[in-house]
């Protein structure tokens, strides 16, 4: 059963990354390899563009929850494609699991422009410029229903973070990935939801590459004395566990 079900959870990984065929970049990288496992282009067609290592490390982090009966729903905030949540969700499909549900959060409408009086740190940002990745919700849901994984365990919020993270605060959470680029939307995304994850649960980075996000964990961090260990998963992507 334990060999069906990881070879089921690798399987799902690879077609969402769509590793096994040719897929060209829409943006960014080269076509090599090395790159889509590292998740350094934004592909044409492929559902997540995290890549290969950042992947697997939700793999890993899923199952931990699971194992160590961590409670709390899984939540990633920045979905693009829908690919990660698509990936969370059928772990818990493979697990047998329905008390847990997955959160996309998402504007379903790219990035905001950056709020240059509160958060100084995002002055000259232009991701908001990027049409790439503006990717309707429509568009997601559709993506989860190519994978028979549309069901009630699944909770779209749409929305800035700023407005939908508050609406959430009161639930549980075992992981939190947080893809959202910019500083304020990581603040935001921290500031109302880090006190909701669990004791042993996890808190995924996806963007500490960039200069913006790396301040926004790092300042958040310092502000509530937060030392648990910062794990790298690869050029960009980071985790640690909440230990209390």
């Amino acid at each position: 059963m334990k060999e069906v079900r990881d070879k089921y959870i690798d399987l799902l990984m690879r077609t969402i990354l769509c590793s096994m065929y040719p897929d060209p970049a829409l943006a960014y990288g080269s076509d090599d390899n090395n790159h889509r496992k590292e998740g350094r282009d934004w592909p044409g067609i492929a559902h997540s563009m995290i890549g290969e290592y950042r992947a697997k490390n939700i793999v890993d982090l899923c199952k931990r929850v699971i194992e160590e009966e961590v409670p709390g729903h899984f939540l990633e905030a920045g979905v693009w494609r829908g690919g990660t949540c698509i990936l969370m969700r059928g772990i818990l499909e493979a697990y047998q699991i329905n008390d847990r549900k997955v959160f996309c959060a998402d504007s379903f409408e790219g990035l905001p422009v950056p709020d240059e009086n509160k958060y100084p740190r995002d002055a000259g940002d232009i991701l908001h410029t990027f049409e790439q990745l503006a990717v309707p919700l429509e568009t997601v849901q559709e993506n989860f229903r190519q994978y028979d994984l549309f069901d009630e365990q699944t909770v779209f919020l749409k929305g800035w973070f700023k407005d939908t993270m508050p609406t959430i605060s009161d639930e549980t959470f075992s992981i939190i990935r947080l893809d959202g680029d910019m500083y304020g939307s990581t603040m935001d995304i921290l500031n109302n939801i880090y006190d909701s994850v669990s004791k042993g649960g996890f808190i995924v980075v996806d963007d500490y590459a960039l200069p913006t996000c790396k301040a926004a964990v790092e300042d958040f961090r310092e502000q509530r004395n937060i030392c648990d260990k910062i794990y790298e998963i690869d050029w960009t992507g980071i985790w640690w566990q909440k230990t209390q």
